[in-house]
């Protein structure tokens, strides 16, 4: 047939021997610690902080906390470092519990994380950029058109989907550019609230005074620690694209060391204040890049999970030409401008952070488990095992807190939302359920798109 004829040369071309095609590796030292640090200084680093300062009541314990949500990120990054040297593939999370716990628990984590986290993640950032990039149009006024906020967030989807199905090396030029200008304008922030500080008697005194009214409350402790913990979302970037990551062994390590340390010496000076005119120039800089790392990091692992037969066909292809994953990032898109309409930052940001710590507490286990049952396996880089036990422990606090400080009806839709991926996963994936009109939808698909299934990039 002429269809199969066109579907066999896309398959073949622009790889010899008709191997498949391979995403190229493009992604440096500096465009890694770019990826990770510009994906955490998001609009958390500005938003954040003044949620950390309410539920400690002072700005030097919210400044401990802060060190100590760094602390907790640069842990949790290294013992992914180590996992990624065990499990050199793209997908993150999904592809360590793939690996080392298997089909179902690696399908719930990609289910979740491709209809709900990931797209969600985008359509707030996607929400708060439009906040802030519409403020300057509409002054003095407390509350802006929705349909506008909407219609803007909707276009930076939009506009960064273009970019990132055009060229990854674009993607992360653009990921380069606006971590450098956002870390000048926090620079900025920073030397200018030192020298505020610097400047009268009255502002001495408010150091001696850091620690005043500090709560001794441990649920609004833990609260606060969850409240930081999202203005570090990101710390695990990287290891969603290391089959694109030059050298992944030595730089992956390396960028973690550069990045999260970075981002925890910028972001605890914002609780003592900021220059009001220079903070929403430096949020539409952060969110805009924070989105565009997203989308980069996140089409990846949906792409690395339709590879592994955990989602359709489709979404592991790529542009024959471009050497893009256009599908997934197609999808990602569709996906956050439907949660883009009825959403908004703070509600959508609430509920992310509890299954988001489910999926670091089961990857740690990943560590702690081939610890315990491979304690041969060659490994290039080793954390020692105190940090994954307290990162595990954290996790379990981190989803625990909120369940227990403040219940909500919402957290059993999450939970419910996770189940439902159990009868999916036995008809789709385990009984290999695909009606015919799926495999032509996805071949014709395939020949509008110009995509084509590739192969593994070994390092």
């Amino acid at each position: 047939m002429e269809f199969e004829l066109d579907r066999d040369r896309l398959i073949s071309e622009g790889s010899p021997g008709g191997e498949g095609l391979r995403l190229r590796r493009e992604i440096g030292l500096w465009s890694a610690v770019s990826l990770m640090a510009g994906c955490m200084i998001g609009s958390g680093v500005f938003m954040s902080p003044q949620g950390v300062l309410v539920y400690m009541g002072s700005p030097g314990a919210s400044l401990m906390v802060w060190a100590g949500c760094g602390l907790l990120a640069m842990m949790g990054a290294l013992c992914y470092a180590e996992l990624s040297a065990l499990v050199p593939k793209s997908g993150g999370e999904y592809a360590y519990i793939l690996q080392i716990f298997g089909s179902l628990p690696a399908f719930l984590v990609i289910y979740t994380f491709v209809l709900l986290v990931r797209p969600a993640a985008i359509a707030a950032v996607s929400l708060s950029f439009a906040e802030y990039a519409v403020t300057p149009f509409y002054p003095g006024c407390s509350s802006m058109p929705q349909a506008v906020l909407k219609g803007v967030a909707a276009s930076c989807i939009l506009l960064l989907t273009l970019v990132n199905c055009w060229s990854s090396r674009l993607a992360t030029m653009l990921v380069n550019v606006c971590a450098v200008a956002k870390v000048f304008s926090l620079l900025v922030i920073v030397v200018g609230g030192a020298v505020v500080l610097g400047q009268g008697r009255g502002h001495t005194e408010t150091f001696l005074l850091a620690f005043h009214n500090t709560t001794q409350q441990a649920g609004r402790i833990g609260m606060a620690f969850y409240q930081g913990m999202w203005s570090f979302d990101g710390w695990n970037n990287v290891n969603y694209v290391v089959e694109e990551l030059k050298n992944p062994k030595q730089n992956l390590v390396w960028a973690v060391m550069i990045a999260i340390p970075l981002v925890t010496s910028l972001g605890k000076d914002s609780v003592l204040g900021a220059w009001a005119w220079l903070v929403p120039l430096a949020v539409v800089l952060s969110t805009f890049g924070s989105a565009n790392g997203m989308f980069f990091g996140g089409s990846r692992v949906c792409y690395v999970a339709a590879r592994e037969g955990h989602m359709p066909q489709l979404l592991s292809m790529v542009h024959v030409h471009r050497l893009t994953p256009s599908p997934a990032l197609m999808f990602t898109t569709a996906v956050a401008l439907v949660l883009v309409i009825p959403g908004s930052f703070s509600t959508i940001v609430n509920f992310l952070s509890f299954l988001g710590w489910i999926t670091y507490g089961t990857t740690i286990g990943c560590l702690l488990y081939l610890r315990i049952k491979k304690k041969n396996l060659p490994r290039p880089y080793k954390v020692p095992t105190i940090i994954p036990v307290i990162m595990l422990l954290a996790s379990l606090y981190l989803v625990l807190a909120p369940i227990i400080d403040h219940p909500q009806i919402e957290f059993l839709y999450i939970f419910l939302f996770l189940l439902s991926g159990i009868p999916v996963y036995f008809l789709f994936v385990y009984f290999h359920c695909q009606p015919r009109c799926l495999q032509m939808a996805t071949l014709y698909l395939q020949l509008l798109l110009e995509v084509a299934p590739t192969t593994k990039n070994v390092d």
